[in-house]
């Protein structure tokens, strides 16, 4: 019925967090002069803001494809209330019951996926950085 709403809300809200980590990356690299303070981006080869782009992309995909599934089955509609379960009072309950269970299950799956992404990418920067320095 509404279970994108939870993905969506996680999706609007890392989407702030990446603009700001972006804006505070490149505040930083303004500030810095020399080549060795810029850590953040060459100690792992992939910045913040890199890694929350990922994660923003799988969930605007999700809600994406989910409010269009939502709106084919007819569940969504472009007029108020939107969600047809909120004009019948019976169906309020198990549509809440439906956000809190699937929609947060759906949300923290890609969120545990992409944090697998981020760990599997930091791991082969720093292991392929660790064999060009070998190689040198």
């Amino acid at each position: 019925m509404a279970c994108f709403t939870v993905p969506l809300a996680e999706a609007i809200i890392v989407t702030v967090v990446k603009k700001v980590v972006e804006k505070k990356e490149r505040d930083s690299q303004v500030k810095c002069t020399k080549q060795s303070e810029l850590v953040s981006a060459n100690e792992t080869g992939l910045s913040w803001s890199q890694k929350l782009s990922w994660l923003t992309r799988l969930l605007w995909g999700g809600v994406v494809l989910l409010a269009l599934e939502h709106i084919w089955h007819g569940e969504v509609v472009p007029w108020m209330p939107f969600l047809t379960a909120m004009n019948n009072p019976a169906d309020i309950a198990p549509m809440l019951h439906e956000i809190a269970t699937i929609g947060t299950s759906m949300a923290v799956f890609v969120t545990l996926i992409w944090i697998v992404m981020v760990l599997v990418a930091d791991h082969k920067v720093k292991y392929i950085s660790k064999n060009v320095k070998v190689e040198n």
